[in-house]
């Protein structure tokens, strides 16, 4: 471990490829966690619920289901996928985007979340160059993605994810590696309650819930990584990019103001943005504001 990080420290192109090899191969295991995750959580729910209001039923026994068991397979012909088709892109690409069993075509969406978190963790790591912030910001990236794709997805942000990212931020802090403790408590608590606040506003005027509670942890984990100081750059490019995301998918699927859209994916890609570059924002803001 000691000669890879010497080695990382002399020679940085070492240490980004090192990142982007390293990320292909957690994209891949980020595609498990964005599809079974949800699904491990269903099942949970749905014991608790039997286990409140049926007590005395027995539950019927079920195959082990988590993020290693069972094993990848075909969901059209449970072709168990062996290790050789299951390297991150190389494999999409060699098998042609198809099962090597029955031929049946594989979603692109499996390489491109492999190929996203490789490039933009690489892009965070050339960002804080080889040190510990880089690490750090890799795996506030990690996280990040899988809570795009699965509130994408199920319009869902876990729990499982949210709040670990929640404490690392503030333990990360102690040593003071993205913001101090001061601020990364602050812009916890301040990110929690800004939409907890507009939330139940919104709930009091029109009767409805505008987001989740999901929303509200994220952008106290973001608020943790990026101090209070980053929350007014998230939240103003979050509701810039949502609200035009928002207005054309209304427009193309004819929905009106009926849709349900996902916030989290627009925390999550302002909050990447913020953690880099929140400092030359608020300085260019502040420029431009003076000039």
């Amino acid at each position: 471990m000691e000669s890879v990080i010497q080695l990382s420290l002399v020679s940085p192109v070492f240490f980004y490829s090192l990142i982007f090899v390293v990320s292909l191969m957690v994209g891949s295991f980020l595609n498990v966690v964005i599809h079974r995750l949800p699904i491990m959580m269903e099942r949970d729910w749905q014991q608790e619920y039997q286990s409140y209001f049926s007590p005395d039923a027995t539950p019927e026994p079920q195959a082990p289901f988590n993020l290693v068991k069972p094993d990848s397979t075909c969901p059209h012909c449970q072709h168990k996928i062996r290790a050789w088709e299951n390297i991150p892109l190389l494999s999409y690409i060699f098998l042609r985007g198809r099962c090597a069993s029955c031929g049946a075509g594989i979603s692109v969406r499996y390489p491109l979340v492999e190929l996203l978190t490789a490039v933009v963790c690489t892009l965070a790591a050339w960002h804080f160059g080889p040190s510990p912030q880089a690490l750090w910001a890799v795996l506030f990236t990690y996280i990040l993605v899988a809570l795009l794709f699965i509130d994408l997805d199920k319009m869902l942000l876990p729990d499982q994810l949210t709040l670990p990212l929640l404490w690392v931020g503030l333990l990360i802090s102690l040593n003071n590696v993205f913001v101090s403790p001061q601020d990364a408590i602050l812009g916890a608590v301040a990110g929690y309650l800004s939409l907890w606040s507009v939330y139940w506003l919104f709930k009091l005027a029109t009767g409805k819930e505008g987001m989740g509670y999901g929303d509200f942890k994220l952008l106290a984990a973001l608020g943790a990584f990026t101090g209070w100081q980053g929350l007014p750059v998230i939240i103003l490019l979050s509701s810039l990019v949502g609200a035009i995301a928002g207005v054309t998918l209304m427009v193309v699927q004819r929905k009106g103001k009926s849709l349900a859209i996902p916030f989290g994916p627009y925390l999550a890609v302002a909050g990447w943005i913020t953690l880099l570059y929140k400092d030359d924002i608020i300085s260019g803001y502040i420029n431009w504001a003076l000039g």
